[in-house]
């Protein structure tokens, strides 16, 4: 049986020339995902930037299978999608078609085009997926933390001092489209992906977690020469276009899921922004 969702909210693509006209709200409707994690359900939010979905799971008291919705025009969820699932929350598992796997904080699974069930459970846990359209079929794998890609990144200085797990990319665990991983600030760091940068040719989504319910996260978007805002509060999620900057400041550290896709999956190609030519 299939666990009833809620309706999937949608949002539209947007074009730059639009951000300088938005108030707060309108900001935080657009691209800002405040509420992805509800008890006992499945949230999702599909944009039209790359057709992203974006979705959590919250199986508090029980069992929550992943269904599908109907503006997908799917038999099942990820019939013609891929997903990556990080756990963002206490220790939990995941039944992929009858294969269970164990998940601890900053865990991360993918599922591959053709997966049909996916079960999430774990009282504490809450699962954060990304999912993006696949146009072939890659194997489910499990990757712990510590066990992709790690880069030691920033400086101390700078209060930019991160580590940076890679999980799906070229060189890790294959994927059609997404490219994710977790960094990690590292205590008195606060600033992530400074200077900041963009790439025309991905839509990218950032996942907060590991914040303190009384701070606050400052991410910033929009293009170089035209910034906005937004105040983010732990495990929300924010959408960036490919044509804006994603980059923020918190009032202590954290941790973000980072996760891409779009029509490259090199990791660097990104187009940097010094920091005296934003404004």
């Amino acid at each position: 049986m299939k666990t009833p969702h809620p309706p999937l909210q949608v949002r539209h693509a947007t074009h730059p020339a639009q951000v300088p006209g938005f108030d707060t709200a309108a900001l935080r409707g657009s691209y800002l995902v405040e509420e992805p994690f509800t008890p006992d359900t499945i949230t999702a939010v599909l944009t039209h930037h790359d057709r992203i979905v974006l979705a959590g799971a919250r199986p508090a008291s029980g069992p929550l299978t992943l269904g599908t919705w109907p503006e997908l025009r799917s038999e099942y969820f990820l019939e013609r999608r891929e997903a990556g699932i990080v756990n963002v929350g206490e220790p939990g598992t995941i039944t992929v078609d009858g294969t269970k796997y164990e998940l601890t904080t900053g865990s991360c699974l993918y599922a591959g085009r053709g997966t049909r069930e996916v079960v999430f459970e774990g009282e504490g846990s809450a699962f954060y997926l990304f999912s993006a359209a696949a146009h072939t079929a890659y194997p489910t794998a499990l990757i712990q933390p510590g066990e992709g890609n790690r880069l030691e990144l920033g400086d101390q200085q700078t209060a930019n001092r991160r580590t940076i797990d890679q999980y799906i990319h070229a060189d890790g665990v294959p994927s059609c489209q997404i490219v994710l991983g977790v960094t990690t600030l590292h205590p008195g760091s606060t600033w992530n992906t400074m200077p900041a940068h963009t790439h025309d040719r991905r839509t990218e989504c950032y996942l907060y977690f590991g914040l303190p319910e009384s701070e606050r996260i400052v991410h910033l978007l929009g293009e170089p020469h035209e910034t906005r805002h937004l105040v983010v509060a732990d495990r929300q999620a924010v959408i960036s276009p490919s044509w804006s900057i994603h980059s923020g400041v918190g009032t202590s550290a954290y941790s973000f899921v980072w996760a891409m896709a779009g029509e490259n999956q090199a990791f660097a190609d990104m187009d940097g922004v010094a920091v005296q030519e934003l404004r």
